[in-house]
């Protein structure tokens, strides 16, 4: 009997624990309630800076939101607006906390955080961004406000951090402009594959895709000569040597697709002759 005994005393300690503890939330719930509702702000000021130094943001975000309009325009407006546009970046809204941190830059022009929440306003953008195969929108306003920031404030600590943000967000739209068009080539549309993979190589002149968007360029442009009508395909084999000459003069042996660049070349010069013995 006495191992039964024992589960049944432990059964009641967990219960009694359990219950213990359902106590205690519901009287926290039910003293937050009550600080919500109270018309006291010095408590409740006191209490959101406690709430978020204790990583509970929603809560804090929830007293803090009132004190911004209680106590605009007094001393305590700008700590109250630093702690809210951190709690909102916090709890994971992104686009609300860039636009208090901004608000917070252009209320307190002259503060010792002021640069910190400009640079925070731009971060945030760059948290928003996505990953590249989404729409780049909001991957190249990120862009725009660390550059900005760049611009405002030269000489702080952060411009090696945004400079590095800044070539991780270009990549994702490298990628993402070198994905469309390969899909471009894989739909057959060779021209507008021609075009996009040509814009790589002008908007990211030191892309790590340069060797295949100038292999791909000559393949587009032969794919492209091959099912032409027969009064375009000369210009178009043209094309495509042009296109291979400009690929061997970066890469005359180095590049893995030498040899089936070369071999496209000859088909082309073959075409040609023949085209031009008609």
């Amino acid at each position: 009997m006495r191992p039964i005994l024992r589960k049944v005393k432990k059964v009641r300690n967990s219960i009694g624990f359990l219950l213990l503890f359902a106590i205690i939330i519901l009287s926290s719930c039910s003293d937050y309630n009550k600080l919500l509702k109270s018309s006291d702000y010095t408590k409740k000021y006191d209490a959101a800076i406690a709430y978020y130094n204790k990583k509970e943001y929603s809560k804090a975000l929830a007293l803090l939101e009132e004190l911004v309009s209680v106590y605009r325009g007094t001393d305590k407006a700008e700590k109250i607006m630093y702690y809210y546009a951190y709690a909102t970046y916090l709890s994971g809204d992104y686009l609300l906390a860039g636009y208090h941190f901004n608000n917070y830059v252009k209320t307190f022009p002259a503060s010792v955080h002021t640069e910190e929440c400009a640079y925070m306003y731009a971060y945030c953008f760059y948290e928003e961004s996505p990953r590249y195969s989404l729409d780049p929108t909001d991957t190249k306003t990120a862009i725009k406000e660390l550059q900005s920031f760049i611009n405002k404030y030269p000489n702080s600590e952060k411009i090696t951090q945004c400079n590095e943000l800044i070539a991780k967000l270009r990549a994702k739209l490298e990628m993402k402009a070198f994905e469309i068009a390969k899909q471009y080539y894989f739909l057959l549309d060779y021209k507008a594959a021609v075009v996009s993979f040509e814009n790589v190589l002008k908007d990211f002149p030191d892309s790590k895709y340069r060797e295949e968007a100038m292999f791909m360029i000559v393949k587009s442009h032969f794919s492209y000569a091959e099912k032409s009508v027969e009064k375009k395909k000369a210009e178009r084999f043209k094309a495509t040597i042009e296109a291979y000459n400009k690929f061997v003069s970066y890469y005359p042996d180095t590049s893995k697709y030498n040899k089936e660049a070369e071999g496209i070349y000859f088909s082309s010069k073959k075409q040609l002759e023949t085209i031009n013995k008609q």
